[in-house]
C-alpha cells in the first residue's frame, strides 16, 4: 500500500474577530466581514482616517495588533510596549478603535458587569468559565479576571466550534469511507493526512 498521501491544513479565517463581531453586534465590524474585506486593513483605515488603498503595511500591522490585543483586553501600556510606540499614541489607537467599533466597547463593558453579577461567563454553546476573582479587592487580580471575562466567551466559543467541526468531519470521512485522517488540531486549524 504505497499510495501517495498529502498533509492538508485548513483553518478558520479570523474566527475570534468574527466571534467578536457576532457577540458585540458591531455593524462596522460585521459589514467589513460581510463585504469580504481584509479586516486589519479595514480597521487601519477606520483608526487612521484614511482610505483602505492608502493603508500602509505599518498601519495594517498596528491595526492587526490592536484587533487581537483589544479582544484580550490589552492596556495602552501593553499596546505601547508591543508596538514600540508611546503610551499616548497607544491610548489614541485604542480610542480610535473603540470609536470605529463602538459596540465592541459596549460588549466588553457589558460582559464584565455580567461576570461580576453571575460569577461566570459562557460560550455561545453554554460552556461556563467561573471567575470568582472578578469580585476581588486586589485591582491586579480583578483586572486579570475582567480580561478573562471578555476573552473566554470568544476563545471558548472558537474552541467549541472547532470541536463540533472535528466531529462533523470525522462523521463525513466515515460516511464517505475515506482513508483520510484528521491528525492534529492547533487552535483554529485542522491538519489532515489525505
Amino acid at each position: 500500500d504505497n499510495e501517495q498521501s498529502l498533509i492538508v491544513s485548513a483553518d478558520y479565517s479570523q474566527i475570534e474577530l468574527r466571534l467578536m463581531a457576532h457577540l458585540s453586534g458591531d455593524e462596522g465590524m460585521i459589514s467589513a466581514f460581510k463585504e469580504g474585506k481584509d479586516i486589519h486593513a479595514a480597521t487601519a483605515a477606520k483608526i487612521y482616517g484614511v482610505l483602505e488603498e492608502d493603508v500602509t503595511r505599518e498601519m495594517r500591522s498596528n491595526a492587526k495588533t490592536a484587533n487581537f490585543g483589544i479582544i484580550y483586553g490589552i492596556s495602552s501600556f501593553g499596546l505601547s510596549q508591543r508596538l514600540n510606540i508611546s503610551r499616548s499614541d497607544a491610548k489614541e489607537l485604542i480610542e480610535g478603535y473603540f470609536h470605529s467599533y463602538p459596540r465592541v466597547k459596549e460588549y466588553m463593558e457589558r460582559i464584565v458587569v455580567e461576570a461580576r453579577n453571575l460569577g461566570y461567563v459562557e460560550t455561545l454553546f453554554g460552556r461556563r468559565r467561573y471567575l470568582p476573582e472578578i469580585r476581588s479587592n486586589n485591582q491586579m487580580v480583578r483586572g486579570v479576571a475582567e480580561r478573562n471575562a471578555i476573552n473566554a466567551p470568544i476563545q471558548g466559543s472558537a474552541a467549541d466550534i472547532i470541536k463540533i467541526a472535528m466531529i462533523n468531519i470525522h462523521r463525513e470521512f466515515y460516511r464517505l469511507k475515506l482513508k483520510s485522517k484528521m491528525i492534529m488540531q492547533v487552535h483554529d486549524e485542522l491538519v489532515f493526512n489525505v
